[in-house]
């Protein structure tokens, strides 16, 4: 690995762990973010390099990757939701039944 490339991938890494300090847990869609911007950035780079521009290459694959990371976590994120709220209707439901059980009972 060139220098060149190694600080590209260091300057992200730096980046992503001083955004992650800035409060509270990441996100799904910021760990999917930094996921495929890492990877876009290495994939980018390194396909960059076999054509001659490995700086141009790791720039445009960490943008694209930043981009589909994003979206991908977004969408684990929606879910993530969604069986929360599920969830909890469950647990209401839940209590429901116990409550209607408990005034079967009382009659």
């Amino acid at each position: 690995m060139t220098l060149r490339k190694s600080a590209i991938i260091g300057v992200l890494v730096a980046t992503m762990l001083l955004a992650s300090c800035a409060g509270g847990p990441l996100t799904r869609r910021e760990i999917g973010a930094g996921v495929g911007a890492l990877g876009g950035a290495a994939a980018g780079g390194i396909i960059g390099g076999a054509v001659g521009h490995p700086g141009a290459g790791a720039a445009i694959g960490g943008a694209l990757g930043l981009g589909a990371g994003a979206l991908i976590g977004d969408q684990l994120q929606g879910q993530s939701n969604e069986q929360e709220r599920q969830r909890q209707e469950i647990e209401r439901q839940r209590r429901e039944i116990e409550e209607l059980k408990r005034k079967q009972g009382q009659y």
